[in-house]
């Protein structure tokens, strides 16, 4: 009998020291703290390309990081590269025939005060240097859509990120704004957390803040309330 009261009263010490050791040694928590939970958004974009076409190269792997700017792929350039040649050229036709329309008017009217032509080739040579000249001005404008459309063959990451998926591989023909790639945003980083109505008035924009994980003696993040939205 008196081995099992030493025994209880031993146990019941171990179970004091064990409930004092964790009193003591526990984080403090602040009492004007506001302790929130919440989840970390998984912010995504998906990359594509503003043009159908082939997709002919992808350089990166589900997993990558990537780094705003990077290249992430290409389509085959060749219909859009014979465009631009092609707009080119009617552009370089264009500038010559206007060029020579200008010349003819500006001879047609050196002549007019002279005689030596009449009214009406005036009006022609001026009807043919305006209609060159709108000509001229389409031309320039084919040719800026043909190089733009040839610089869309290729897609970049418009932020760092990290490749959660790819979606294509090469080969595969796409139309525009068909996703090849979904990127997930990784800065900055948004966390949701919910605020219960009576604590609702202590939060404001960029109110400090401390970020936990629950990983245990992992490392402690700081940030700021971004934004404050009533459901």
């Amino acid at each position: 009998m008196r081995r099992y009261a030493i025994a209880l009263l031993i146990i019941a010490l171990v179970v004091a020291i064990a409930i004092a050791g964790y009193i003591l040694l526990r984080p403090k928590h602040d009492p004007d703290a506001l302790l929130l939970y919440g989840n970390v958004d998984v912010r995504l974009v998906d990359i594509g390309f503003r043009v159908p076409g082939r997709v002919a190269e992808l350089f990166f792997e589900e997993g990558d990081l990537v780094s705003k700017g990077s290249l992430m792929a290409e389509l085959d350039i060749s219909p859009y590269d014979s465009q631009a040649e092609q707009a080119a050229a009617t552009l370089a036709s264009a500038r010559a025939s206007f060029k020579n329309a200008e010349r003819l008017l500006t001879r047609r009217e050196g002549l007019i005060d002279l005689g030596g032509v009449s009214e009406e080739d005036l009006d022609n040579a001026s009807a043919s240097y305006y209609e060159l000249q709108a000509g001229l001005n389409q031309s320039q404008a084919n040719l800026a859509v043909a190089l733009d459309n040839l610089g869309y063959t290729k897609a970049y990451a418009p932020t760092d990120g990290i490749i959660l998926t790819r979606i294509r591989e090469p080969g595969t023909v796409v139309r525009d704004a068909d996703p090849v790639y979904t990127l997930s945003v990784t800065s900055p980083v948004w966390i949701r957390a919910f605020v219960d109505e009576p604590h609702l008035g202590q939060i404001y924009y960029g109110m400090p803040a401390e970020i936990h994980t629950d990983t245990k003696g992992g490392p402690i993040y700081t940030g700021c309330v971004g934004f404050v939205l009533l459901l």
